[in-house]
């Protein structure tokens, strides 16, 4: 019964730390993409974090990505940038290669 219970408890920390990896993933990538917007709205580089972290509190609303994409859809829309669905979903897929580099990197 030990195999068994070793087994379990080895899937079960996998599970936790893939979860974990997922969240920081995640959160890394919808940072990057705070910080692109950022920088597409000329914002200081104070505001540039601050904005990047409300699009990582943004995730938090819902699942998937919608929320963050309706998020900067509308703040870059409101500031007078020329963005559309398909740019920023085109960021979101670069911006996750480049977090899933950037953790790699950390490790």
């Amino acid at each position: 019964m030990t195999t068994f219970d070793d087994r379990e408890r080895a899937f079960e920390t996998k599970f936790a730390h893939d979860e974990e990896m997922r969240f920081r993933l995640l959160a890394r990538r919808n940072k990057l993409l705070g910080l692109w917007a950022a920088k597409l709205m000329n914002l200081s580089p104070a505001e540039a974090d601050s904005y990047a972290m409300d699009v990582v509190r943004a995730d938090f609303e819902e699942g998937g990505d919608e929320n963050v994409i309706r998020k900067l859809l509308g703040d870059l829309t409101g500031a007078g940038v020329d963005a559309d669905d398909a740019q920023i979903r085109e960021q979101l897929g670069f911006k996750t290669a480049e977090a899933k580099r950037q953790l790699v990197d950390t490790q």
